[in-house]
């Protein structure tokens, strides 16, 4: 294993640490707690939007993970698996950098989620995605099923008020009244 790969892995604990103003323990049980999901930003991908004409079947046409966002996305699957955080459903915004993070992370089949769609060219629809996903997750719920959820910043911010990082994870629990709480906080890089 390259030393700067082994550097890296040896100094997520801190950076989880760092950020999250405790121990490492603390956002990591959030994860792994029954009646928790992982809402994650996609991994790097430069640049803001997409360009102009995208299509979204069409990985050519849109914005995507560089080979840095590639390398992020399994260390952040590795560092899931690593803290034994067990997922069960994996589920993606159909636009290709969110669907290539969540296959990377190798936490399970992805499935595509219409509800995690961008909605940053199209606001107007923020209200109607975020309850389409907010009924997900009730479902998820009843289910007994923990979600990984790949997604974008937008999406993110409209459902818990906080503007993540590529490849962020806020963990997030539904409340009985339809409420999203912030459970924790796992930026690994």
């Amino acid at each position: 294993m390259p030393n700067a790969l082994i550097a890296c892995l040896l100094s997520l604990p801190l950076l989880l640490a760092a950020v999250t103003g405790g121990s490492v323990q603390e956002p990591l049980a959030a994860a792994r707690a029954a009646g928790t999901h992982l809402l994650m930003r996609h991994a790097t991908a430069p640049g803001t939007g997409d360009p102009a004409g995208f299509t979204l079947g069409d990985c050519s046409t849109q914005r995507n993970l560089s080979e840095a966002g590639r390398a992020q996305s399994r260390r952040i699957g590795e560092r899931l698996r690593q803290a034994g955080v067990a997922i069960d459903t994996v589920l993606s915004s159909q636009w290709c950098r969110s669907s290539e993070t969540a296959q990377l992370l190798g936490l399970g089949p992805v499935e595509a989620a219409p509800e995690l769609n961008s909605f940053f060219a199209n606001r107007g629809d923020g209200a109607a995605q975020t309850n389409a996903l907010k009924a997900r997750l009730a479902r998820l719920d009843a289910a007994g099923r923990k979600a990984a959820l790949v997604s974008h910043q937008v999406n993110i911010t409209a459902l818990t008020d906080i503007y993540p990082a590529s490849g962020e994870i806020v963990v997030i629990a539904l409340g009985a009244d339809g409420a999203i709480t912030v459970e924790g906080r796992l930026r690994t890089d």
